[in-house]
């Protein structure tokens, strides 16, 4: 019987995992193809690849990059980064990965979601959006490639990203990235709630409680990524993931 899934989230920086703590402070982490072996070892349900650097300097995805680690990865792969086109979405699937990842260039023009959703289907579509705490209460939406909070209302944004044609939302808490002090659930019931498409809950989990409240809370699926590669309150790199009996005392 399937339950919730679980997906390590890496974030590919000048050719290296590295991991931020709220968007900021990268820690190099390792070799992403060392990375993706140990990963397909421990059996993890999927993964996702992101690309942090292409979009900000408006460069294409790194296609030879893309190709090593789709051969390498025996898992469902989604990968993100600087897609600005359907011919590059068509490259990326061509190596066999399953989803792709949008988030900069929906921002920046929502029928580009729609474009692709006609080409490759939903069930290939994820849509990112970074979500950010307002002063006044609220969720707003983040630009990572501007480095601002837009004048966005993430409802309205995750609702714009279904109807254009997303098969999933991948919703980031920017405000508990990297921090492993929990998932921000308060906002995942207020997207769950508000599609009917899957949602991605990711930033801020660092146990199997915080993953389980999540699930509770209406997320389809789980996204961490501090979680599946620091070990201990010092925070040592370690790749690690629970295993099946684990993850199943805790998720349906």
């Amino acid at each position: 019987m399937r339950r919730t899934r679980v997906i390590p989230v890496l974030l590919i920086h000048e050719g290296g995992v590295y991991k931020t703590t709220k968007f900021a402070k990268p820690v190099y982490i390792g070799d992403p193809i060392n990375a993706i072996r140990l990963f397909n070892d421990m059996e993890v349900d999927e993964i996702a690849v992101l690309d942090v650097d292409a979009s900000k300097n408006g460069s294409s995805p790194d296609f030879g990059l893309v190709g090593e680690l789709a051969s390498e990865a025996f898992m469902p792969f989604a990968y993100g980064g600087g897609i600005t086109s359907i011919d590059q979405v068509q490259a990326i699937l061509q190596y066999g990965i399953e989803k792709i990842v949008i988030n900069h260039a929906f921002l920046d023009d929502y029928r580009f979601i729609s474009k692709c959703a006609d080409d490759i289907g939903r069930q290939s579509l994820v849509v990112s959006i970074d979500c950010k705490k307002k002063i006044m209460g609220g969720y707003g939406v983040f630009d990572h490639v501007s480095g601002k909070n837009l004048k966005m209302d993430v409802l309205e944004v995750i609702n714009c990203a279904e109807e254009a044609g997303a098969g999933e939302i991948l919703i980031n808490s920017v405000d508990r990235d990297g921090t492993m002090s929990g998932i921000d659930n308060d906002l995942v019931k207020l997207v769950t709630d508000s599609v009917s498409v899957p949602v991605i809950a990711c930033g801020g989990a660092g146990s199997l409680e915080h993953l389980q409240a999540a699930e509770q809370n209406g997320a389809s699926a789980i996204a961490a990524g501090s979680m599946f590669v620091f070990k201990g309150k010092q925070r040592g790199v370690l790749i690690n993931y629970p295993n099946e009996e684990q993850l199943r005392a805790f998720l349906r």
